[in-house]
């Protein structure tokens, strides 16, 4: 981080280079930190992968997006590149995309300052981001007018939640990232999509948690497609994972599988 602020403080930002050469810098520190192992992967979430899921989610000039777990906040900010890059924006809708697409919440204090950074440095100027635990809100508090059309996350993994917490969700678990996904469930609107990624033990455990979370997923959403990501994707992690892609609204009728042996070119060929 002291190398950034060093480096920050020889810009002066006066040109669009200048702010796109710092969010470059910006993003490889955050990268640093995400190899070091340990909670790196709470920083970064490997950005090929990020720019696939964005591509398969396919969000629109006037979608609401969330990310509940914003991390570095890699996630908006691929995004923001995506729908800068596929049409010429009118002025309103630059102003949609500015200030009216991308919403996040982070509990981490560290994780926080440096999601709100990157968005700045990728041109966001007024990121939407509340520092708050996204899993202290009641699930049955949600109402409409809360609700997006996109959502796009990597929650985190292994982490176990008190039971006071628990009590905000129906299907109450320890698990972190399953909590997660039921307020994804919970958040997207009708016809809304999602890409989430969560361990792929969340696809073979037989608890009454993960078989209930399941069904939820299943008879609410379309899941209708599983990418299956290579041991590694998330360095120091140590578990494996898979990429939820669903639609909510309809129940699910078929589920289509991909197992990227070859890693994310062979899923860039799918596509």
């Amino acid at each position: 981080m002291r190398e950034v602020i060093n480096l920050v403080d020889e810009l002066r930002f006066r040109t669009h280079k200048e702010k796109h050469e710092m969010s470059h810098l910006y993003e490889s520190k955050i990268k640093n930190m995400g190899n070091a192992g340990r909670n790196g992967g709470e920083y970064y979430t490997p950005r090929p992968l990020i720019k696939t899921i964005v591509k398969v989610v396919a969000p629109e000039i006037g979608n609401t997006i969330y990310d509940g777990a914003v991390g570095s906040a890699g996630f908006l900010c691929e995004a923001f590149e995506y729908l800068k890059a596929s049409k010429s924006l009118t002025t309103k809708q630059a102003d949609t995309l500015q200030r009216k697409t991308f919403y996040g919440k982070e509990k981490k204090s560290l994780a926080y300052i440096i999601g709100i950074m990157n968005m700045i440095l990728h041109g966001i100027e007024a990121p939407n981001i509340v520092h708050t635990n996204t899993l202290a809100e009641n699930i049955s508090d949600i109402q409409e007018k809360d609700r997006f059309n996109i959502i796009l996350a990597n929650p985190p993994f292994g982490g176990k939640e008190r039971k006071e917490v628990q009590q905000n969700f129906p299907i109450k678990t320890g698990e972190t990232a399953f909590l997660f996904l039921q307020h994804f469930i919970k958040k997207l609107k009708a016809g809304g999509r999602a890409g989430v990624v969560i361990k792929n033990t969340f696809l073979s455990n037989t608890d009454n948690a993960s078989v209930s979370l399941r069904k939820q997923l299943m008879e609410s959403c379309d899941l209708h497609t599983i990418l299956d990501l290579p041991g590694g994707t998330f360095t120091g992690a140590g578990v494996k994972t898979v990429v939820l892609f669903f639609e909510k609204g309809a129940p699910t009728k078929k589920v289509w599988a991909f197992i990227t042996l070859l890693g994310f070119a062979l899923w860039d060929m799918i596509c």
